[in-house]
């Protein structure tokens, strides 16, 4: 096994959710390309670079309640408390 990161097992439910999500943002990300190339007005661009940042924040919900449900939960019943810091940790990073 590879010990250079860890790994979570998903079900294909939670798999399918994320890609999708991702998959979307790709093509809005996408579409923000074609905009510039198009010349189109400068708030129009900010406007759908807005929307890329909320289906962003969404996804990080989704995938930031899966990681309290499953990985921490399981590392704090198996002992590992240090899962308490690594989310802490993880939420000031995301949270600036």
């Amino acid at each position: 096994m590879d010990n250079c990161c860890r790994h979570k097992q998903r079900s294909e439910e939670e798999i399918k959710s994320l890609t999708t999500r991702l998959n979307k943002i790709e093509g809005q990300i996408r579409g923000i390309n074609k905009m510039i190339t198009e010349d189109r007005y400068c708030v129009d661009i900010l406007m759908q670079v807005s929307s890329v940042q909320s289906a962003l924040n969404a996804f990080n919900k989704e995938l930031l309640s899966s990681h309290i449900k499953s990985c921490v939960v399981d590392d704090i019943r198996n002992g590992k408390d240090e899962a308490v810091d690594e989310l802490c940790e993880l939420l000031k990073k995301t949270m600036k």
